[in-house]
């Protein structure tokens, strides 16, 4: 299982539901491996992925780019006088390849953030060649954010594995509830893989394509 997740927008759920799925795997008896290349403002979502991930593990190999500013990594890196390195964070992954056959890439806000003058995330989660999982803040609204991000990233050429909708709320609306419904109707080959409730502590690795 290999994936780079992607969000709607920023606290979509990424981290939260990457940990879950390493967490999954890792109770399964599963070595894995998740990887955050860039954070910016705080390591907070590499030291959970470090912590669910397999023993072994140090937090510059689990996100090797980091600013301290709450940035988007352009911004982030102007102000350290720093540019994003595109090459190191691939080589950072390629790296983890050989040791992990399970390794989940979590991006940094949602996929046309920018990382240089000429670079997004939308090109760091080309490079790695790896299916996309589209984590959506299902609320009123989502259904914009998801179809758009879903046809950039088949506009790509990338295979979107699917869709997750994340709750953030215990209550329901009805926007959150007929979201799921929607999103099948309009992107027929795009899978809605889970509803992760608010507060939900696991994920079932059989609604993810290759599964082990």
């Amino acid at each position: 299982m290999r994936y780079f997740l992607t969000g709607t927008d920023t606290d979509a759920g990424k981290t939260y539901v990457t940990r879950l799925l390493l967490e999954a795997l890792r109770d399964a008896g599963h070595a894995a491996a998740g990887y955050k290349p860039v954070c910016c403002g705080s390591r907070q979502d590499a030291a959970e992925l470090l912590a669910a991930s397999a023993p072994g593990l140090t937090l510059e190999e689990v996100n090797p780019v980091y600013y301290k500013q709450p940035l988007a990594p352009l911004a982030a890196g102007w102000m350290e006088n720093r540019p994003f390195d595109m090459a190191a964070a691939i080589d950072g992954l390629r790296a983890l390849e050989p040791r992990f056959e399970h390794i989940l890439v979590e991006g940094a806000g949602g996929w046309e953030v920018p990382l240089t003058a000429s670079e997004t995330m939308a090109d760091l989660a080309a490079a790695t060649g790896y299916p996309v999982i589209v984590v959506v803040n299902n609320r009123l609204g989502a259904l914009n954010h998801t179809i758009l991000t879903v046809r950039a990233i088949l506009a790509r050429g990338l295979v979107c594995a699917g869709v997750v909708l994340n709750y953030p709320q215990d209550e329901r609306d009805s926007a959150s509830i007929s979201n799921a419904a929607v999103l099948r109707a309009v992107l027929p080959g795009v899978p809605v893989l889970a509803e992760v409730m608010h507060g939900e502590t696991a994920l079932f690795l059989h609604d993810f394509p290759d599964a082990p």
